[in-house]
């Protein structure tokens, strides 16, 4: 008899024992965590997708553009004194062996104005920014100076002389370019570079009427060329002066030099943008012999920044998915245990997958609309539906009126910190600490001396 009302104590405490609730609740809590990360892998799995077709598009468009020159290259001999023993005459023979090099020197005053229009190209569900960049080039040559280099001007190749332009993205241009040097025009033709990143467009042999011999000569070319993702130069000139203008709203300036802040603007509807760049300014000289440098680290330009899009939207909203499985199922408890309203374990299961639905909602709705419908849309279903569910649980259109508030409450300040960027952790710790404070608060009704 003793021993049956043991059981049936020791059965009665199993089911009010406060202890015993916590522990359940957290157990749910980590068997929860298995769906959410499959989740959180499918968002990466479609951010991933996403990156591949966006590639795929760029490569079709037309890739990055690094524009490299124009450059004057000029070929020079040099001498080497050879001698050899000849057996016939017994003595010394002397041979002048002759090596052709290449000089290179970069334009006294370099002036690219450039007018980028952006717009978006889309497969199925994927989109990806690209752009045609419009471009008026023009500069100057000085009288190059090989007496640095002790070469006498009887060694000097001028009549192999030609100018060389580099870039990375020979496919995207759609115009014929034509480089004028003083009132000569040279069309500019694909030639094989050793240098793996960029691609060499050169001209055919300059007339001695268009170099700079004794005086400076101008040049001027026009380029149209499509791209992706971001443009750059390097500033080869003695000063060089960038100015860009564009319809995209969110650039992203980078490289070595930053436009001059007085000149920038960025509005909805576009930017503008100058850049100065002096030969002081840089890590390279003027002129270079022997053949040409490796000098891309020092390109600067834009990038056009796409927006957080709906995947790492989708991907910080799952971020939180602990926090808002771990709250709603606290709100629950202290319900339970405050209004000594019996919850089975499988309703609170049943709670957690519908919060961890939001996140597959989200994400598939966020694929074909923007990401503030998709969460609107994936936070009221859930909330609906977790509130009917509490009060057939609850039993009490008072509790249902708390947990629908309570949610949305969560939901609009997780989304509230998913927008923000620089305040998103002041934000964020804030809240938490009101919730903290709401929670110890309420649970002080709670008598833990009776567990």
């Amino acid at each position: 008899m003793e021993t049956q009302k043991q059981k049936k104590s020791f059965g009665q405490w199993i089911k009010t024992s406060i202890t015993i609730r916590m522990l359940m609740v957290g157990i749910l809590i980590l068997v929860l965590l298995i769906p959410l990360s499959y989740i959180k892998n499918l968002i990466r799995e479609r951010s991933f997708r996403q990156e591949e077709v966006v590639k795929e598009i760029n490569q079709k468009w037309g890739n990055e553009v690094l524009l490299y020159g124009p450059v004057l290259k000029i070929p020079y001999q040099s001498h080497h004194l050879k001698k050899s023993w000849d057996d016939k005459t017994k003595a010394y023979i002397e041979e002048d062996i002759i090596t052709v090099h290449d000089a290179f020197f970069f334009p006294n005053t370099l002036d690219i104005d450039s007018n980028v229009e952006s717009e978006n190209l889309g497969r199925s569900i994927y989109e990806s920014v690209v752009y045609t960049a419009d471009m008026k080039i023009k500069g100057s040559f000085t009288v190059p100076d090989f007496e640095q280099q002790d070469i006498d001007q009887k060694d000097i190749l001028w009549n192999k002389a030609t100018i060389i332009v580099n870039s990375t993205n020979l496919k995207g241009i759609k115009s014929n370019l034509e480089l004028h040097v003083g009132s000569d025009a040279y069309p500019l033709r694909s030639r094989y570079s050793q240098n793996s990143y960029t691609n060499t467009l050169e001209t055919q042999f300059i007339k001695n009427t268009s170099l700079p011999r004794e005086n400076s000569i101008t040049f001027t070319m026009d380029l149209i060329i499509k791209g992706s993702e971001q443009l750059r130069f390097i500033p080869v000139g003695r000063e060089t002066n960038v100015s860009m203008t564009s319809n995209w709203a969110s650039p992203s300036f980078n490289g070595n030099y930053l436009p001059d802040t007085k000149t920038k603007e960025i509005t909805k509807d576009g930017f503008k943008a100058q850049w100065k760049v002096l030969q002081i300014n840089r890590e390279f000289e003027q002129d270079f012999f022997g053949q040409l440098p490796e000098i891309n680290s020092s390109a600067f330009g834009v990038k056009l920044l796409i927006p957080v899009d709906e995947y790492q939207k989708s991907e910080r909203a799952a971020k939180y998915g602990y926090l808002v499985i771990a709250l709603t199922f606290l709100v629950f408890f202290l319900i339970q245990t405050i209004s000594k309203i019996n919850i089975h374990p499988f309703q609170y299961l049943m709670i957690g997958l519908a919060l961890t639905m939001f996140y597959t909602l989200l994400l598939s709705i966020s694929e074909h609309s923007s990401f503030l419908y998709a969460y609107l849309v994936a936070g009221i279903a859930v909330v609906l539906l977790i509130s009917m569910y509490s009060k057939a649980i609850l039993r009490s259109l008072k509790f249902m009126t708390f947990i629908g508030l309570s949610l949305t409450g969560l939901y609009a300040f997780i989304f509230v910190i998913i927008q923000l960027e620089n305040y998103a952790l002041l934000v964020g710790s804030i809240g938490l600490f009101i919730i903290l404070g709401t929670i110890m608060m309420a649970s002080r009704k709670i008598d833990w001396k009776n567990d």
